[in-house]
């Protein structure tokens, strides 16, 4: 799953010459650009002059921990934050091998209305707005002591003050070509965000210290200013340098990305957070236990959904510890209830290790509200042709369902027999989403049934007289979404470490939510699959589109 929380202040402030070469722009202010910019010039105006530009940028992290609090967003620990900023072309160099830093800020700042990034012409002066030498036009940049900064404030490992409370985090990305989108994973930060460990005041970026241009000799005298003056309007050479005598002697001109007031909805500056919402419910991709398979191929995972007047509940009978058990048993001569003792399975503990203290009895887990599952190998007869699953609170000890204190539900499979092949296996498959519209809505959550079965079934007249045709249950499956215009990729596959475009499955196929949000709406979009081929250890791109709109309400 995905959700994104858009930029709601940014900013560009520099210490850089203007045209002149004479006076620097640091009374200037941006925050009404449309662009962001850093860059790091060193010996332009003289042999060592130093020239900084720095990004300011902040995001609604009170959204973030709102929808945590609402269950959109998961806990701590099951989700992903990652910043992203997008590369904005221009007719300028573009700064090769650089690594650019993005660190906490540390101080309150306004965002301003200045827009002039090539004469700085756009002054702090009776108007709100940060600069490089002031966070607003009533504050200096200053550390928790109240010391003078330029360039901004930010949370560094070096500082040491009552305000830092716990560990300070530092994420850096290098670009090769210097054209690079930004993408970095700040989870720690906007963790600590969220708890109130630090006060949300925003991200800066910037290039890495060592990147930053070289500037020996004394240190910089912005603590020689007297406090209480007002902020700056204009030019401040003396006291805009920062000390940097590691730097590099190395020009890096320039990087840009597109601001929050950008024209493109997609490359707006965004924290995304990812998770993982894949349900994996084996009950119609049931297997028997087998020596083919390993260990974790031979588990199988059962739900129990929950549902009272249409929404999801927990089960009061659970208790506290909401703890249920399952059984699995054979059926009835005419193959219809559960009966006799309970068939012989393997349960995994929390620890994922099977179980063998009680063969017959799983024990089963929350997964969210009015959800659970149980996973467990089953040893049973292969003679079987239907299982039942009966969930129930009781004694661990229970051998019959009909001893169980209470009984929830009794479900049924059709467990599959592992088999091996004499010949390489190249699936090749035929795709529909059954349940497709051709318009949405944004703030609409839609449910896409993904069905699958192969291109060279072939099924007998029997079997297209007497049943439903059934579809393929495919384990690793993603997607993606492009703009039908223009192709241009707004959801890419997600199929690293996060898996945020999996798709689900249960008994009725592949499924997966989808948040309209994500999309700009006057388009055209699709969707396209890929699914996991273990035996070239790639995803393979299937061949189907599904087309649909997103439009805004009339009203």
């Amino acid at each position: 799953m995905i959700k994104k929380y858009y930029a709601n202040a940014d900013n560009t402030i520099v210490n850089a010459f203007k045209p002149n070469l004479t006076t620097r722009g640091t009374g200037a202010n941006a925050g009404q650009s449309d662009v962001l910019e850093t860059f790091s010039i060193y010996g332009r105006e003289a042999t060592a002059s130093a020239e900084l530009s720095r990004i300011l940028i902040k995001f609604p992290i009170e959204d973030i921990s709102s929808d945590r609090t609402s269950a959109l967003v998961p806990a701590s620990g099951n989700v992903s934050f990652y910043l992203k900023m997008y590369n904005a072309e221009h007719s300028k160099t573009a700064p090769r091998d650089a690594i650019l830093t993005a660190m906490a800020v540390s101080q309150s700042w306004q965002e301003g209305i200045g827009l002039d990034l090539e004469g700085y012409k756009d002054l702090t002066l009776k108007k709100s707005g940060s600069n490089w030498m002031s966070a607003s036009d009533s504050a200096y940049w200053t550390d928790i002591n109240g010391t003078l900064l330029a360039g901004g404030s930010y949370h560094t490992a070096t500082v040491n003050n009552a305000d830092v409370k716990t560990e300070i985090h530092i994420f850096k990305q290098t670009f090769y070509s210097g054209l690079e989108n930004l993408e970095i994973n700040i989870t720690p930060l906007v963790e600590q965000w969220i708890d109130s460990t630090y006060s949300n005041y925003g991200i800066g970026v910037f290039f890495t210290a060592s990147q930053e241009a070289l500037v020996s000799g004394t240190m910089d005298s912005v603590t020689k200013r007297t406090p209480g003056l007002p902020a700056l309007d204009d030019d401040d050479t003396t006291q805009s340098v920062l000390y940097n005598p590691s730097g590099s002697t190395r020009s890096y001109y320039t990087k840009r990305f597109f601001g929050r007031g950008s024209q493109y909805f997609f490359k707006r500056p965004v924290i995304e957070a990812r998770w993982s919402d894949i349900t994996r419910d084996d009950r119609g991709n049931f297997y028997y236990s087998s020596s083919l398979a390993p260990a974790a191929d031979n588990m199988n995972t059962l739900y129990l959904y929950n549902y009272v007047r249409g929404r999801l509940v927990d089960i009061p009978a659970l208790g506290s510890d909401k703890r249920i058990y399952v059984s699995i048993y054979s059926g009835s001569f005419n193959d219809v209830v559960p009966t006799s003792s309970g068939l012989q399975v393997l349960s995994a503990d929390n620890d994922s290790f099977v179980r063998s203290s009680y063969l017959h009895v799983v024990t089963g887990g929350i997964v969210s509200t009015g959800i659970y599952s149980a996973s467990f190998a089953f040893t049973g007869s292969t003679s079987l042709k239907t299982i039942y699953d009966v969930w129930f609170t009781g004694s661990m000890n229970t051998a019959n369902a009909n001893d169980a204190t209470k009984q929830f539900f009794t479900g049924s499979m059709l467990p599959v027999i592992l088999e091996a092949s004499q010949i390489s296996q190249r699936p090749n498959h035929y795709l529909s989403v059954s349940n497709i519209r051709q318009k949405y809505h944004p703030g609409e959550t839609a449910r896409f049934d993904l069905y699958v079965r192969d291109k060279n079934w072939s099924p007998t007249i029997f079997t297209k007289a007497s049943n439903n045709i059934s579809t393929k249950i495919v384990q690793s499956a993603s997607y993606r979404v492009y703009r039908v215009l223009d192709a241009f990729e707004a959801i890419p596959y997600g199929t690293g470490s996060d898996l945020h475009t999996g798709l689900s499955y249960d008994v009725s196929g592949n499924y997966f939510d989808f948040d309209m949000d994500l999309l700009e709406p006057g388009y055209a979009y699709a969707f396209k699959f890929s699914f996991y081929d273990s035996s070239l250890q790639s995803w393979i791109e299937q061949d189907e589109a599904f087309k649909f709109r997103v439009e805004d309400y009339e009203y």
